[in-house]
């Protein structure tokens, strides 16, 4: 199908609209939205802001006032058809007079999808399809969550090269260089979740905030959960006031993942101890792996994951690497990307 030079450029903007900075994952997609005249000049554009507010179209439609009429509307998701905090965005469209609606993936919530029938049945002409894989890469843990009923969990370590996460008397600082930390808490900064076992809690006493490379905390901070049924000190500093925090009284990880869904969580990152790390792999519950490698050897020490009561090379679990990045500095520490086997 063809798209115009106006709706193609449209739809970029739409996408960077919707990727707004500081808009929090919460348990909605990113959305944005660009009405174009007929002439292909825009009108308006218009993002979500997060759960409550009002959706990227009716946002566009509210600053286009009546010049959102004739107009075309480039949206990055199809236009939901559900009542919730806010009303049916297909039927707002419908009700400014919008002649052409054209949007990049269909959507993938049951609950809201069917937005593209309701404006046919209106006399709205519809197109989808444009762009759709760059759509589908800003939403894909919201799209995760969706089909799979539980948030994308991202599990992250360092190690030496010989498998290392701390020497054996214990010591883990530093594993991994200033800028695989640095690097880390980048890639903090883009879950909702930051998830460590108790023990981690109990023995390293994390912080367990996202900060920037001067180590100076972001804005906006990713939930910290703990998950484990014994007892905390709540003086630990994961409980206090520097960001949100909640503790899982659960040894399963089926159930953790359960739990922070229904808070509206869509990415978790994984960042406990050995133990914590193989009751995931065990469960098949890890969509991806980021290790940060450092060129030291311990010999001995504790291990990066726990026993997953693999006993022969056979059966050895085995992702798929999608990545390897040279983090420079002193020394330089690799990062290697990896989906598991499927993923």
């Amino acid at each position: 199908m063809a798209f115009s030079p106006a709706e193609q450029a449209a739809m970029r903007r739409a996408l960077e609209l919707a990727a707004t900075p500081g808009v929090p994952l919460g348990p909605n997609p990113r959305v944005g939205c660009v009405l174009l005249d007929d002439t292909g000049a825009t009108v308006a554009g218009g993002f979500h802001r997060g759960a409550g507010t009002p959706h990227a179209e009716v946002d566009a439609l509210a600053r286009a006032g009546d010049r959102a009429r004739g107009t075309t509307a480039v949206v990055t998701l199809e236009p939901c058809n559900h009542h919730g905090r806010t009303g049916p965005c297909a039927q707002a469209l419908v009700e400014a007079g919008v002649r052409r609606v054209v949007f990049a993936q269909d959507d993938p919530n049951p609950a809201a999808a069917g937005g593209a029938d309701t404006l046919r049945a209106a006399g709205v002409d519809v197109e989808s399809g444009l762009l759709t894989v760059e759509s589908g890469l800003l939403n894909r843990f919201w799209a995760f969550g969706v089909r799979h009923g539980r948030p994308f969990v991202t599990w992250k370590f360092a190690t030496t090269l010989d498998g290392r996460s701390a020497a054996a008397d214990g010591t883990s600082r530093w594993v991994s260089s200033p800028a695989s930390r640095v690097d880390t808490h980048r890639l903090r900064a883009q879950c909702d979740v930051m998830l460590v076992g108790a023990n981690t809690v109990a023995v390293d006493d994390p912080l367990l905030t996202v900060r920037d490379e001067h180590d100076r905390p972001l804005a906006h901070q990713p939930l910290r959960a703990v998950m484990g049924e014994r007892d905390l000190d709540p003086g630990r500093r994961v409980f206090n006031a520097d960001a949100a925090s909640v503790h899982l009284r659960t040894r399963d990880p089926k159930t953790a993942l359960a739990e922070l869904h229904d808070l509206g969580r869509q990415h978790v990152f994984l960042e406990g101890g050995p133990t914590l790390a193989a009751a995931f792999l065990r469960n098949g519950l890890v969509d991806e792996i980021v290790a940060y490698v450092a060129p030291m050897l311990l010999g001995a020490g504790r291990s990066a994951v726990a026993d997953l009561g693999i006993t022969t090379i056979a059966d050895a679990f085995r992702p798929r690497v999608t990545d390897i990045t040279v983090l420079q500095g002193d020394p330089p520490n690799v990062r290697l990307t990896l989906a598991p086997e499927g993923a």
